[in-house]
């Protein structure tokens, strides 16, 4: 049996995102300087995002941006709230919401019959300072935020659309490909995605913003 090496912890990041560089580079060179897709590809060791995950004009950009100007970071899940790095969340000043389990939120759903995640992304509106939309579950919180945003109710700063399954998570990703949200967007098109990559991608910006 061939004896393993044992890495230290940054050793193991480091080496990874070497492979990552590597293999993007045959699949596209034009993608290595990408630290959002290398980010996603590292946490779930899926190169299908390097064809899958799709970005608008100044997505990366916009969401910097917010990241330094206090953005709060709104997510459908406790899940990908509790993968945001807090270190990093702490030295940019920004604050990461969920409001999935709020009594008021659950009180809504339940009076209009709707999904939570759909009437968490309702209180959204109130919300004043710079906004980032993180989904990495609820299709129906995806659907919610684009009607929103075409009514002119909600300008988030960008929008992470990453639902994972089967029930209209297709469906709720090509809203904001096939029709201009009017906002920035990060979107992995298809069935795939997750709460994990949805925090990937809010750490992958932050880590980003702090560089600058």
């Amino acid at each position: 049996m061939k004896e393993l090496s044992y890495f230290k912890p940054k050793e193991i990041e480091n080496r990874s995102f070497e492979i990552i560089t590597q293999e993007l580079g045959r699949i596209n060179p034009n993608l290595c300087d990408n630290a959002v897709l290398k980010r996603v590809i590292h946490t779930t060791a899926d190169f299908d995002y390097a064809d899958n995950l799709i970005f608008s004009d100044n997505a990366i950009e916009s969401g910097i941006k917010a990241l330094k100007g206090k953005a709060v970071i709104l997510s459908d899940t406790n899940m990908t709230k509790a993968g945001i790095n807090k270190t990093a969340l702490n030295k940019l000043r920004c604050n990461a919401e969920c409001f999935m389990s709020d009594a008021d939120v659950a009180s809504r759903a339940e009076a209009e019959g709707c999904t939570r995640a759909k009437a968490s992304m309702d209180k959204a509106v109130s919300i004043k300072s710079p906004l980032i939309i993180t989904i990495g579950n609820a299709p129906t919180a995806l659907i919610r935020v684009f009607e929103l945003i075409k009514e002119g109710r909600l300008a988030p700063c960008l929008v992470v659309g990453v639902p994972v399954g089967f029930v209209n998570v297709v469906e709720s990703k090509e809203l904001f490909l096939n029709e201009n949200p009017g906002v920035p967007y990060i979107i992995a098109r298809g069935r795939k995605g997750g709460s994990t990559v949805s925090a990937a991608i809010i750490n992958a910006l932050m880590y980003e913003a702090l560089k600058i």
